[in-house]
């Protein structure tokens, strides 16, 4: 994961739709996103979906480190017929709301019952509240909006993280000599690699 990237994605799952969803958080969060998985796909998709978000969530909390600088975002996404909000929040404390519902049994080759755990795993393993609220007909809409609306919500966060260890890094440089000012600016431009983690 690199949270300053550039929506670059390469994601296998053995799940056709949810590698879709997940896509979404990398191009609308601006995110670059590698994620292989081999689950147990012979017995059933739960541990394949949940164990991906605990992964990701675990990402998410280390890429954002000591969270200097972070508020709470949120994200409204009309989509068609749905409109769906994420609001957000690294507080150090994992909730999640979830007022979504789906009739369907699955859409693609993910069941439905697994959305409401995948955030849940998600909220728990980012240590953030997460609250998901989304109404409409169309089903597929409905929680593809859900997925962009977190990407948006994230992508609100990475911007402001990054210009707060920008800000950070500049203001260690102000009290020395010219040659380490501009060590520092030429360190703070590149900071994209600070949110890089490998699992």
């Amino acid at each position: 994961m690199n949270l300053d990237g550039n929506g670059h994605c390469d994601i296998a799952t053995g799940l056709g739709f949810f590698d879709h969803m997940l896509e979404q958080i990398g191009k609308h969060g601006g995110m670059d996103l590698t994620i292989r998985v081999k689950g147990d796909l012979e017995v059933d998709e739960h541990h394949t979906i949940e164990d991906t978000a605990l992964a990701l969530g675990d990402c998410l909390y280390q890429a954002l480190g000591s969270k200097r600088g972070i508020e709470r975002y949120g994200y409204a996404l009309p989509m068609d017929d749905c409109l769906c909000q994420v609001c957000l929040d690294f507080g150090g404390r994992p909730w999640l709301v979830w007022d979504a519902g789906f009739k369907r049994e699955k859409i693609g080759d993910m069941p439905t019952e697994m959305f409401l755990h995948f955030f849940k795993s998600l909220s728990d393993a980012a240590r953030m509240n997460l609250n998901v609220k989304a109404e409409g007909q169309n089903e597929h809409h409905k929680i593809e909006g859900i997925f962009k609306a977190l990407a948006r919500a994230l992508k609100k966060l990475e911007r402001s993280v990054v210009e707060s260890y920008r800000q950070l890094l500049q203001s260690y440089c102000i009290p020395f000599a010219e040659p380490l000012q501009m060590y520092c600016r030429a360190t703070a431009d590149v900071l994209q690699s600070f949110a890089v983690v490998y699992l």
